[in-house]
């Protein structure tokens, strides 16, 4: 029985990119089930599957987890030879400790940059908040990488739990061209670049497309305009990890 990861909007839902990620390079044959985020009926439909009413969810068999650091942890535990976390004790550690500052803080960066894959939009003005965020995660970068990351172009070398929970992040750095340095610059686009981030973001845009063809908007002068905020709506796909 393939585990199956519940997952919101792939153009917004940057949770359920951090699950699906680590998902995706820890198993083969993920089974998705994706529930349109912003609509009337997106609680109630979550709701049938989540008992936090929150996405994302992995179902395997009879359990059910929620919280996407619970996810990515279980897979780490089932799958150990997807080497989801370091193996270096130090190593694991810090990339245990970045992980979960990236799940508890940086409030500026989630309210003032939300996510969307598909978008370009430069920020004029960058408060000092959202500044303070950025110069503690180039930092975290920076230091994971000088220490650890002398493997491969991820956080620690190969990839793990750590470079899923900043991948929304490199996301947001793209869409609102967020100033960081050379060396997150680099990381940024080894993270866009990787298989699964490409993968889903063309999922994206296939949602997007989908929204559009099924609830087009009709502007005042008869032109077709996509509407952005609605997605694809509730289905299921496979996809291969």
């Amino acid at each position: 029985m393939p585990l199956t990861i519940v997952i919101g909007t792939k153009r917004y839902s940057s949770w359920s990119l951090r699950a699906w990620m680590a998902a995706s390079a820890a198993c083969a044959g993920l089974r998705e089930i994706s529930i349109s985020l912003r609509q009337p009926e997106t609680k109630a439909e979550i709701l049938k599957w989540s008992p936090s009413g929150k996405v994302p969810l992995l179902i395997d068999g009879d359990l059910r987890i929620w919280d996407s650091l619970a996810i990515c942890e279980y897979l780490a535990e089932r799958f150990p030879n997807a080497r989801l976390w370091p193996e270096q004790m130090a190593a694991r550690a810090l990339a245990r400790s970045v992980s979960a500052e990236m799940h508890a803080g940086f409030a500026a960066l989630r309210q003032s940059c939300s996510m969307d894959v598909l978008e370009d939009l430069p920020m004029a003005d960058i408060s000092a908040e959202l500044r303070a965020d950025m110069e503690r995660i180039d930092a975290i970068w920076r230091d994971c990488r000088e220490r650890f990351g002398a493997g491969g172009p991820y956080l620690f070398g190969h990839f793990t739990i750590a470079d899923a929970m900043y991948a929304p992040v490199a996301t947001r750095i793209r869409t609102y061209h967020l100033p960081v340095s050379a060396e997150a610059q680099a990381y940024c686009g080894a993270i866009l670049s990787h298989p699964a981030m490409l993968r889903w973001i063309e999922g994206a845009r296939e949602q997007s497309r989908t929204a559009e063809k099924q609830h087009p908007v009709i502007a005042a002068d008869g032109m077709r305009i996509p509407d952005l905020g609605r997605a694809f709506g509730l289905h299921l796909a496979s996809a291969t990890c």
